[in-house]
This record gives C-alpha cells, sequence and structure tokens, in this order.
C-alpha cells in the first residue's frame, strides 16, 4: 500500500536497506528469494510503499528475524546507537 493513501499517522519503518547490505545482499537477490521486483525492494527501501503481511512475512525469513526486527511503527534509532549506548 502506499504511504499516500495509509496516511501520515500510520507510517510503517523498515531495516529492510541495512539487514540486507549488512548480509551482503543486492536488491535483485532480496528480491528473488522473496519473489518480487527489485523495484518492489526499492520502494520498500526508501519507504515509497508498504508490504503486504504476506511479503513482510516473507522478508523476515530471510533475514531469518522477528517482524519486530524488521519494522516497526516508530522510527528505528540508529544501530550505532543502540550498540554503543
Amino acid at each position: 500500500m502506499s504511504p499516500v493513501r495509509r496516511g501520515p499517522g500510520q507510517p510503517i519503518h523498515n531495516r529492510i536497506g541495512v539487514l540486507r547490505v549488512e548480509r551482503g545482499m543486492t536488491r535483485a537477490a532480496l528480491a528473488e528469494a522473496v519473489e518480487v521486483n527489485p523495484q518492489t525492494i526499492g520502494a520498500l527501501e526508501r519507504g515509497d510503499h508498504y508490504p503486504s503481511l504476506d511479503l513482510a512475512m516473507r522478508i523476515c525469513d530471510v533475514f531469518d528475524l522477528p517482524v519486530e526486527a524488521v519494522f516497526s511503527r516508530a522510527p528505528f534509532e540508529p544501530l550505532s546507537t543502540q550498540v554503543y549506548r
């Protein structure tokens, strides 16, 4: 779903880009793993598009992380802030 249609009151933030790069994956590789177009991954990373529940779960499965580690209603703190407090 588009953030514009959903409205500014309920954003969905994600760490897809950080997790993808951390694991040495290209957008194309992640797209192939979750069976979507690479442009979809780019749109998700930029926040131009929100994933369906099914797509969100497939992304979490690829990263082997719970949904809370990948998606959030509140902006994520930078990982360096969490690690080096």
